[in-house]
């Protein structure tokens, strides 16, 4: 985007494409109200006051709306903004929309309405990546953390770590610029301080796994021989028919995947039967394949057996792929069973025995990856930037141990300040910035 593009005024439909009882397009820019006043049927709008009228290009009647004006500073993108809320067929949304761009303004770009917000400093870098992260989250759960960091939790964090960097720097700076006037702050100070702030920095980074796997969810695959009734599980965890199951060896051919919100994200992977013999086609190959690649990648592994034959030799072939990952062995048609053996979640498909208890098994698990520490939820580039800031603040301490000099301990205070800058967007790059917003739909 050239320099010229970042002041045209811009529109986008901002409500999902499909039918639907409301459709919401969106315009910002200078030329806001210049662009509705040629297109809506009443004039002189006033800012803050919902109008209703009709959307016109030239003498022909669009759709009945309702038009939500907002004048600079007070938007969402901090420019003049125009919502104009219509019918939500899909091809009265476009039209509308056909009708803003031919009036003076530019399709919108991924991210850019967000993107705005940030430049004209409505909100800062966290706090925008936390709208992606509200409206891309797969549980009410991270929903709700999403919605604290947009409200600022995490930005008054990492003010509170950075103005207590800053206030050491200034004192360190102080002393060495007026010596005469003020003397270079004690080690022991210095020493208390960064060990304070450490900590603090410690207490964000230890909720980056649980921050990760709220956001991607944990990957849960269903592995065992072929007719262990893996699907017949699939099926029932979903409470959806979603996979073929038949009794004939080798239905599945490929991997099935689904996700269920059970406060994480879960996402449950039906795999192809593992067998070897002879018998096994081309297709089924490539399918058992993908099973042991699935079981491999999963953060839990329900392992199934036949609990009417009990657990055969090319069972145990299967346990001992994955015995190294986290697992839950499963007895299946336990219905059908002799004899029942400790540590071993029996299960019946069919009567549903054991259901309810393998379910609470498996939350449990998910909650174990997930749910150790959430008060702080950060992204991969937040947490990459805070852990550079604790490594220039590691070394400014141990610099400060041995009573270095307070001129070169500076120096990786500065950098850490850096750090901290990156993740409100103080200091921030072009790439990063474009990247970020990239993974924004059009629209926000």
């Amino acid at each position: 985007m050239n320099i010229l593009q970042e002041f045209d005024t811009i529109a986008a439909i901002a409500t999902p494409i499909g039918t639907g009882g409301v459709g919401v397009i969106r315009i910002s820019g200078d030329k806001s109200f210049e662009i509705i006043d040629k297109i809506y049927s009443k004039k002189n709008l006033e800012a803050g006051r919902i109008s209703h009228g009709w959307i016109v290009d030239g003498e022909k009647k669009i759709d009945e709306v309702l038009l939500l004006p907002f004048k600079n500073p007070h938007s969402y993108t901090g420019e003049d903004v125009i919502e104009i809320h219509c019918h939500g067929g899909i091809n009265v949304i476009r039209n509308i929309l056909d009708v803003v761009l031919k009036n003076g303004a530019r399709m919108a770009e991924r991210g850019e309405f967000t993107k705005r917000a940030f430049m004209n400093k409505k909100m800062d870098l966290s706090q925008a990546e936390a709208v992606a992260d509200l409206i891309h989250a797969k549980t009410r759960d991270f929903a709700k953390h999403s919605a604290k960091n947009l409200s600022g939790a995490l930005s008054q964090k990492i003010k509170e770590i950075r103005t207590e960097i800053f206030n050491v720097l200034s004192k360190i700076v102080a002393g060495i610029d007026f010596p005469e006037d003020v003397a270079e702050p004690e080690y022991d100070y210095i020493i208390t301080e960064f060990e304070k702030t450490l900590e603090k920095i410690d207490k964000i980074l230890a909720c980056a796994k649980s921050s990760n796997i709220m956001r991607q969810g944990i990957k849960i695959a269903i592995v065992g021989k072929p007719n262990v009734g893996k699907s017949s599980l699939f099926n029932t965890l979903l409470n959806v028919e979603r996979a073929i199951v038949t009794d004939i060896a080798g239905t599945t051919r490929d991997v099935i995947k689904e996700t269920l919100d059970w406060d994480v994200a879960i996402t449950l992977i039906d795999t192809a039967g593992i067998r070897d013999n002879d018998e096994v086609g081309k297709v089924e190959e490539i399918g058992i394949e993908y099973s042991k690649q699935s079981a491999d990648e999963a953060d839990l592994v329900l392992f199934l057996y036949d609990a009417s034959k009990g657990m055969t030799d090319d069972d145990k072939a299967i346990l001992d792929l994955i015995k190294d990952k986290n697992h839950i062995i499963i007895a299946n048609k336990s219905d059908l069973a002799q004899n029942k053996e400790k540590d071993i979640f029996y299960l019946s498909t069919v009567t549903k025995e054991g259901l309810e208890n393998l379910k609470e098994k498996i939350k449990q698990t998910a909650y174990n990856f997930s749910l150790e520490d959430t008060e702080f939820v950060t992204n991969n580039r937040q947490q990459d930037c805070l852990e550079k800031c604790r490594e220039s603040l590691t070394q400014a301490l141990q610099a400060a141990k041995i009573h270095e000099l307070q001129d070169l301990i500076s120096i990786d205070l500065k950098s850490a300040l850096l750090f901290l800058d990156e993740i409100t967007g103080e200091v921030i790059t072009d790439d990063i910035l474009n990247n970020i917003f990239d993974h924004f739909c059009i629209g926000k």
